[in-house]
Order: structure tokens, then sequence, then C-alpha cells
């Protein structure tokens, strides 16, 4: 079954109304984050990037994780006592507050808030997702609150309601990759004409995941990025790449090949060569790095979601010379 009854567990569910995401979190020895809480979801963080150069990733098609969902929050005591207070305004309306109770008091479709199904289901509604409150998006969630059974599945009509899937897409938005810095060889300060090594140290790149949970429904999915291949741009048309796509893949854990004494004349798997002088400055060398992803989750075999990508510029220097002594 897709759906696991799982406990009754309210105090997961930040009760409280609105879209807010009532996130909290706790840290490692370190100081990073290894789990948070938002809204009704639990993300594992305890295998994602961290340290200060980490940054999320950027789908490479046009798709981007729900910038808003729907997920259990109220018990039937819960719904009451968040909705009563505000029926007792009087900025509200009587118009709306006899609909209000109508459809949450009167039977039109509910009945005393479903006090007679407490413990066997959940009251349902809107959540904007963390970093998402600014996004046109987060305002498409204005289905009013709604029911439903445990161990039943959301409504169909509701696209935006939590599934393993949405766990997925909202771990998608958790991840976090490292800084794109790359080695290079000569390090400080290149020359015109001389073939730049450029490196990535494979232990530093190594899959990364965020483990998305709703423990009052039982549900889970682990949304894994796992990097792919790196893109250089040498910041000026003045240069040539190693390959010529400026792609280079990940190959026995890394990416690239160090450089060696005894290798000036040889070409690198991975790099650059300038065909001009940076003068008194400095070119913007930009590398990004491809990161496969996909998930699995309650009930679901492995899917893939987009690429994703993240990157980083770095300065360097190119200096002009006659002749190179190697």
């Amino acid at each position: 079954m897709l759906w696991s009854s799982g406990p009754a567990a309210w105090a997961t569910i930040t009760p409280g109304g609105g879209s807010g995401t009532n996130t909290q979190a706790s840290g490692d020895q370190k100081g990073g984050k290894v789990s948070a809480t938002a809204g009704a979801v639990v993300y594992d963080l305890s295998k994602n990037g961290s340290g200060a150069s980490v940054g999320p990733v950027t789908s490479t098609t046009t798709w981007t994780p729900p910038a808003c969902y729907y997920a259990p929050k109220y018990s039937p005591d819960e719904l009451e006592a968040y909705l009563t207070p505000i029926w007792g305004v009087d900025s509200t309306g009587y118009e709306w507050d006899a609909t209000q109770r109508d459809r949450y008091v009167n039977g039109k479709p509910y009945k005393d808030f479903n006090k007679d199904k407490a413990g066997k289901g959940y009251w349902w509604d809107s959540y904007v997702t963390p970093g998402r409150a600014g996004d046109p998006g987060a305002l498409d969630c204005t289905k009013e609150i709604f029911w439903v059974d445990t161990g039943d599945a959301p409504p169909a009509d509701i696209p935006q309601a939590i599934t393993p899937e949405i766990l997925a897409q909202l771990a998608y938005n958790e991840i976090r990759v490292p800084s794109t810095k790359v080695t290079l060889a000569p390090a400080d300060r290149t020359k015109v004409n001389l073939p730049t090594w450029a490196w990535l140290d494979g232990a530093e790149f190594k899959p990364v995941s965020v483990t998305a949970s709703v423990p009052a429904l039982g549900i889970t999915a682990t949304t894994t990025a796992e990097p792919y291949s790196l893109k250089i741009e040498p910041g000026t048309s003045d240069a040539v790449t190693y390959p010529a796509s400026g792609v280079c893949e990940f190959t026995n854990g890394g990416i690239g090949e160090a450089y060696a004494k005894g290798k000036a004349d040889e070409t690198p798997p991975c790099g650059v060569k300038y065909l001009r002088s940076s003068g008194s400055g400095s070119y913007p060398l930009k590398a990004t790095i491809t990161w496969k992803i996909h998930w699995t989750g309650t009930g679901t075999p492995r899917k893939d979601l987009p690429d994703g990508t993240f990157g980083a510029t770095q300065d360097v220097v190119v200096q002009e010379i006659q002749s190179v002594n190697r």
C-alpha cells in the first residue's frame, strides 16, 4: 500500500494555520545541519553536502520543485482552535463566516470538525516550500482545508498534495553540493599558449543525498545527486579547451588528471590554453559541474529528476612570454 497509516504524530505536524513553513533544524558538531523540519516534512540532511562553499543545484530544464504543497496540519481539535477565533473577527464578514461554519461544522460536507474521526485521519492545509515564499507559484495552493482518512491517498484533483514523488522534489530543493573551484597547473598564473591542466579532487565530489519524510503518513523519499561532468568556460574567446567541447567527464572517481613533472609536453585530458595575455587583469574562468539526480521512495523504484548544475568563477592571470623553458 502506498499510504501507510503511520503514527498519529501531531507533534511533527506543527499546527498554526496559514502557509508558513515553521522550519526548525538541528546541527552536528561542526555546525552543519543534519536534520530539519519544515511544516509536515522532516528532512534528513546527514548525507547532504556541507561546509561554507556548498550551494543548491539549478535544474538544467525549466522544471523547478513545487513552491507550495498540501500536507497534514491539524487534528479535529486543532482545526477548531485555529478557525474559531478567525470567525469571531468582524472583518472576515458574516457571509464568509457562515460559509466556513457550514463547511466545517454544519455538515456541508464536514460536521463538527470531524471530531468523530479523531485519530483516524488528518486535516490537510497548504505549506510554502522553504526559500520559495516570494515565488509566484507559492500562491497556487488555494484549496480550502480538507480531510483525508488515514491510509487513503489524497484527492486526485489536488496535484500539489504530498506524495513520495513530491517529497523527492522537495528533497531536490534541499540538495547542496560542493563549490566547483578547480585545481590548475600552473597554479597562480599561467602563460600564453601553455596548456593549463585542470582537475577536481574526487574525494570532494561524491554523491550527496537528502531524505524527506512525513512521519504522520509513513511516507518517505530519498533524492540523490551524483557528479557527472565539468564544463570549463575560460572567460575569453581567445582560448581553447581540452577537450574541445570544454566538458570533462568524471572517470575513476574524479575529473581530469593532476599535473605531474614531465607532462609539460602532453595534452591535458581536462584543461585550457589561453591565446592572449590577460594584461594587468585576469580572466574569469567558470567551472560548472552537472549532477545527475534520481530518487527512490515509498512504493517507488528509482526514477530520474532533471539534472542540476552548480558553478563557480575563479580568476586566472595569463602572462605573455616569448618562450617557455621546460
